[in-house]
């Protein structure tokens, strides 16, 4: 019987009584399963802070006291989960002794970033992989104390190997599927922290923010998984931001590039990049809801590669506002050959990801993290491009896009998607600064003024949805 992957979340692990419900969710399976942990909720956050703090005190009592008062409350907050999930006071010992193992091993580091003075990467990396160190530690132990076989399984234990990338690292397939299939054979529930791998060298490699679904998915696709099941606590994907449009309802059925579409604008059900080792698998992702027990393993969404065009072809409308516009001005960029590419350089060499470019005669317009604009900004202005006679900036946009299968499609239905949704955009009064169709087949977006952003959300949803 081929194993079922399943993924719980940080928005499934904020309060110790939590950590219960994924229990029963555990027990309903009754079968083999590999579960991939994230932190709990605000864990990563915290991290990061702590290691931010250590780089910029380093040396400073303060700071290193900072770093202390944040174990001191990780300590204190397991115990707290603890003492909700296992009542056998020696199975309690037992764990809680186990937790303070790996937070001692955190403090050292700590520690150390303190009086080095400096935050290597590779230290970075196994830091932050700590708060799903916790989490992976703790649920294994919780699921003994309830008669389950269950058996912690790390990535550096049963050979989860990364391309050695820190910070974003992807998984080296070839050379880990082998060593993964074997350490994750047998019957049980194997507990596996996500969020990390390991380099060649058996250093920690962050799978980049989110990364625990990818995590989840490298798994799926190296013990050849009948499914990923990720567990939110919502009806799946969705129409439209419920907490921005009325009526927004479950979207039953996805593609692959529908889902990582609508992922990598802004839809938070998905980490981007969970569906790229599954895309030539045929490995579904089923999303269920945690908060409704009653329906069982009843999926909300199903993602695979089944295609189907819907009658208005639109499945969702997405939107971030984590973008920003880096503008090269010039009579000529867009024709004098070469620009671009020494702009791609200039960014990539201090490792600037491009979201999208979008070329006219006057003007090359890079969309860019809002994150890495004054870098990318620095990195391009300091550098002089001959034709280029201004660069600017800015981060006052939001990105809305339309997904569905048939968006780009040759037929009229098809190529009336993307004007409807800009005509219904500035019908409704949305202050529209750019829009493009044509890099993905399932796709097309615009760029509105950031305060607009729920209003152009409103207004496509309603256009497509909820029409008279």
């Amino acid at each position: 019987m081929k194993k079922i992957v399943v993924k719980f979340g940080g928005s499934n692990l904020r309060r110790p009584e939590d950590i219960d419900r994924v229990a029963n969710v555990v027990q309903t399976y009754n079968r083999p399963l590999v579960l991939v942990v994230s932190a709990f909720y605000g864990i990563t956050n915290a991290l990061i802070d702590c290691v931010q703090a250590a780089r910029q005190g380093a040396g400073t009592i303060s700071a290193l006291a900072e770093s202390q008062d944040y174990t001191l409350a990780l300590r204190a907050l397991k115990k707290e989960i603890l003492e909700a999930n296992i009542a056998d006071p020696a199975q309690r010992a037992k764990t809680e002794a186990a937790l303070n193992a790996r937070l001692d091993q955190l403090t050292r580091y700590l520690t150390g970033i303190h009086y080095i003075g400096d935050v290597p990467d590779f230290v970075n990396d196994a830091i932050l992989s700590y708060g799903e160190r916790l989490s992976s530690l703790l649920l294994t132990d919780v699921l003994q104390s309830r008669g389950i076989n269950a058996r912690e399984a790390l990535p550096e234990d049963i050979g989860l190997i990364s391309d050695g990338v820190f910070g974003n690292a992807a998984c080296d397939f070839e050379a880990s599927t082998g060593p993964v299939s074997q350490a994750l054979a047998g019957d049980g529930v194997v507990v596996v922290p996500g969020f990390y791998g390991v380099s060649r060298d058996s250093k920690p490699t962050l799978f980049g923010r989110g990364g625990s679904d990818y995590s989840a998915a490298s798994i799926a696709r190296c013990i050849g998984a009948e499914s990923l099941d990720v567990w939110k606590d919502v009806d799946g994907f969705l129409s439209a931001d419920p907490g921005a449009v009325g009526k927004a309802h479950s979207i039953a059925r996805l593609h692959y590039l529908e889902a990582a579409e609508l992922s990598y604008f802004g839809a938070k059900i998905l980490h981007p990049r969970t569906v790229e080792p599954l895309f030539d698998q045929g490995i579904p992702i089923r999303i269920l809801n945690i908060t409704k027990p009653e329906l069982g393993l009843h999926p909300f969404t199903v993602i695979d590669a089944e295609r189907t065009v819907t009658r208005d072809v639109v499945k969702s409308v997405s939107s971030s506002d984590d973008v920003a516009i880096l503008k090269l001005h010039g009579p000529g960029v867009g024709f004098k050959p070469g620009i671009l590419a020494e702009v791609t350089s200039a960014l990539d060499r201090h490792g600037i990801n491009i979201k999208s470019v979008l070329t006219a005669q006057t003007a090359i317009n890079v969309l860019l993290s809002r994150d890495h604009l004054e870098a990318a900004y620095a990195a391009v202005a300091g550098h002089h491009i001959p034709g280029v006679v201004e660069v600017s900036r800015n981060d006052a946009v939001a990105i809305v896009a339309v997904v569905g299968d048939g968006v780009l499609d040759a037929s009229n239905v098809g190529s009336a998607i993307a004007s409807r949704a800009l005509s219904a955009a500035l019908a409704g009064g949305v202050r529209v600064t750019l829009a493009a169709a044509g890099a993905s087949e399932v796709a097309a977006y615009m760029l509105v003024d950031r305060n607009d952003r729920k209003l152009a959300l409103q207004a496509i949803h309603d256009h497509f949805f909820n029409a008279a």
